[in-house]
């Protein structure tokens, strides 16, 4: 596996992991149990960071999931909202 490819698996996964927090985090919240969000903010500049240093167009393939985490940030607000 090449540099490139490695460094796109790398941010797909630091991508990936992010989603799984927030939406284990709005579970916990719908379920009536408090969250600690500390970090977070850290981990989504991180990864804004590491999508901005990709190669001219890889980011692009990031563009769907970007927008699916974000709805589950939304999700995550609506569920702190209500709670």
């Amino acid at each position: 596996m090449d540099a490139a490819t490695l460094e796109l698996a790398a941010t797909r996964a630091a991508l990936d992991s992010l989603h799984g927090t927030l939406a284990i985090a709005r579970a916990l919240v719908l379920a009536g149990r408090e969250v600690d969000l500390a970090g977070l903010d850290g981990d989504a500049g991180r990864l804004c960071a590491a999508i901005a240093c990709l190669p001219p167009g890889s980011a692009a393939a990031f563009r769907l999931p970007l927008l699916e985490l974000t709805a589950e940030l939304d999700g995550l607000r609506a569920a702190l909202e209500a709670a």
